[in-house]
């Protein structure tokens, strides 16, 4: 049995709603780093699960006619699928509506109750529905909405069972002065300690006006307050209170949440497991959230994301890739489907499908598909080796600190320089010169760069490191593999390569904005592909001459609807331009303001009226309504705008 231990969470996530990008982000995570911890040879729990009490569910569950566990047991077979489709290595899947979950929950309810750590009170508050939690008044938000969701926050009075947190404080603030990587990012743990130290109230953990939950031992017409119940769920994966998986995981916890949820994780739970005589978790990690092409996800909008739709269109390893490489593990992240077709055609398809395609080739047409041993190296072949050896290293850092996007680029800068060492040695040309003992050697090296590639995208992309490694020649899977073994040469001994189909064929643009413009017409979403323009040099930019201008006369053109004769002082000089601004504006609603325009326009007549320069305005997808760019605080006419 490996003598390291390493345990991973995600979150268990609500059974009122179907899994989205932010339930899959995480679970990506936590399987790569789980997948990455045993090829380097530890024995690794990884833990996933739902969420199924509490009174959101329960109200939830009314809405659509359902009773709780119904709703519970239809919704989490959306979670399972998806894990299945994402290929996710779970080794345990929790739902808090499982017996060992309620005996574990009591047991540590029961015990705190005991030593005097739960007490009963009344509370009254305003509660959060949808976030399952109170919230002060000093942090709401306007029109008394919750600060996290936005919702209504509704009054609540009732009599409550209350967690002593305050008993804690002093001994929390220590365990995190003492572990400066119990709360990653950096950020987060600066957040928390600050909430810390400004003085923690004692957390409410039953409710009365609710019965979907765990009933409180001894006095059932409470229930226990859904994040009570659903925090203990790591605890009780892991055999709570004691045995093998106790004694062999929990010392070695590390929790994956979004940021949304990290005062549960980080003031919460750590103040129960130091009552209960237990250590905090090593590290708690909150990443950000995901927007789509810049706005916040909703339903009304259309503009969420489907992991089911995403994997199908573009393949699952492709999907995961995209997710973990574009945003640095920990801030917020921005989904376009443009962006990931992008790095499909230059990530997968130019960089790695590109090297593996060319160098097959060569060793299938110079050497009968027998991959050659390397006799000489010289400096150019020693240098790859020693970057071969340091990207291992890299690795093996980022990953401990969950940077997966720089472990991603780390081992894309080695697969481009297999790149860039096919085009410095020319190959063909070595064989075109009868110089084989240098072509051996060539393509032994390029070799060593695929087989190493291809085990270090295996935790990220597990399907096309397969392919990849069947290709290679190689017998077993590269996740069975121990990277803590790898040795220059090791793999390529008698190896015989299958040159097969390319691993990501590249997507036509055209055509895919012409697919993707049916798909987002038939989902209701107005589309304009060609809202964004060609990428310019920042010249072209600085030819554009800008300044600060100001409305100083205004009258409408004969037989024009649309049009305005606008007068404009630049400070400098005085002109005239043309502007559609009729149907959006009045005259009074213009006379006086401030505008931006572009002074260094070729002047045109429009309806009998020479315009020298244009205004700027913007408009929202899809819609006619205008609105003027505007200086926002007073600056003199003819300010350069840069």
């Amino acid at each position: 049995m490996p003598s390291k231990h390493f345990y991973i969470t995600t979150p268990i996530y609500y059974v009122n709603d179907i899994p989205h990008i932010g339930h899959s982000y995480t679970t990506i995570a936590a399987d790569v780093i789980s997948r990455y911890k045993r090829m380097c040879g530890y024995d690794v729990f990884f833990c996933t699960g739902t969420d199924e009490h509490g009174q959101k569910i329960q109200r939830s569950a009314l809405e659509k006619g359902m009773t709780a566990i119904e709703l519970a047991d239809k919704t989490v077979e959306n979670f399972k699928s998806l894990w299945k489709v994402l290929n996710i290595s779970n080794d345990d899947f929790i739902r808090t509506t499982e017996q060992r979950h309620e005996i574990t929950v009591k047991q540590i309810f029961e015990r705190l109750m005991s030593q005097g750590d739960i007490y009963k009170g009344t509370y009254e508050g305003w509660y959060c529905v949808p976030c399952e939690t109170y919230v002060p008044e000093s942090s709401m938000g306007d029109g008394k909405t919750c600060p996290d969701c936005g919702r209504p926050l509704e009054k609540m009075t009732e009599e409550s069972y209350f967690l002593r947190i305050s008993k804690y404080e002093k001994d929390l603030l220590d365990y995190y002065e003492h572990n400066l990587k119990s709360i990653m990012p950096r950020t987060r743990y600066n957040e928390i300690v600050s909430f810390i130290r400004g003085g923690l109230r004692d957390q409410s953990i039953s409710r009365t006006s609710i019965k979907w939950g765990i009933p409180v031992p001894g006095d059932e017409e409470h229930v226990i307050y859904v994040w009570f119940d659903a925090l203990i769920n790591y605890l009780t994966v892991c055999g709570y209170p004691d045995g093998d998986f106790m004694n062999r995981y929990w010392p070695e916890a590390r929790h994956f949440v979004g940021k949304d949820i990290i005062r549960f994780h980080c003031v919460v739970w750590p103040i129960m497991l130091i009552a209960l005589g237990i250590n905090p978790p090593v590290t708690v990690f909150a990443h950000g959230w995901w927007t789509f092409e810049g706005e916040k996800m909703s339903k009304s909008k259309g503009n969420v994301v489907d992991p089911f739709e995403m994997a199908d269109l573009y393949g699952v390893d492709a999907f995961r890739y995209f997710l973990l490489r574009e945003v640095p593990f920990g801030l917020d992240g921005d989904f376009s489907e443009m962006a990931m077709v992008q790095r499909i055609n230059s990530d997968l398809a130019n960089d790695l499908g590109n090297l593996l395609n060319r160098t097959l080739q060569m060793i299938k047409g110079y050497r009968e598909n027998v991959v050659p041993s390397a006799t000489t190296l010289e400096d150019l072949d020693l240098e790859i080796k020693t970057t071969m050896e340091l990207t291992l290293k890299e690795v093996e850092t980022n990953m401990d600190s969950f940077a997966f996007d720089e472990v991603l680029k780390t081992i894309w800068s080695l697969i481009s320089r297999g790149n860039k060492y096919i085009d410095q040695t020319m190959p063909w040309k070595l064989g075109r010169e009868g110089n084989l003992e240098r072509l051996d050697t060539v393509l032994a090296v390029l070799y060593e760069i695929l087989s190493v590639s291809c085990l270090l995208i295996a935790p990220f992309m597990p399907e096309t490191a397969e392919k990849m490694w069947i290709q290679l020649g190689q017998e077993g899977k590269p996740l069975e593999q121990n990277l803590a073994e790898y040795k220059w040469g090791s793999q390529m001994k008698n190896a015989t390569v299958n040159k097969g189909n390319i691993l990501f064929p590249r997507i036509d643009m055209d055509k895919w904005k012409k697919e993707k413009e049916e798909r987002d017409m038939s989902k209701g979403i107005i589309t304009d592909p060609g809202d964004h323009e060609e990428e310019v040099e920042i010249d072209y930019f600085k030819n554009l001459e800008m300044r600060v201008a100001q409305i100083v006369s205004i009258e409408g053109i004969p037989k024009a609807n649309k049009l305005y004769k606008i007068g404009i002082d630049l400070g400098y000089e005085k002109r005239t331009i043309v502007s559609g601004l009729k149907e959006n504006f009045s005259e009074e609603e213009l006379l006086g303001k401030k505008i931006i325009v572009v002074c260094n326009l070729k002047p045109a007549k429009l309806r009998g009226v020479l315009s020298n320069g244009m205004l700027l305005a913007a408009s929202p997808k899809g819609k006619e309504e205008l609105a003027l760019l505007t200086p926002d605080r007073d600056i003199p006419l003819g300010s350069r705008v840069s």
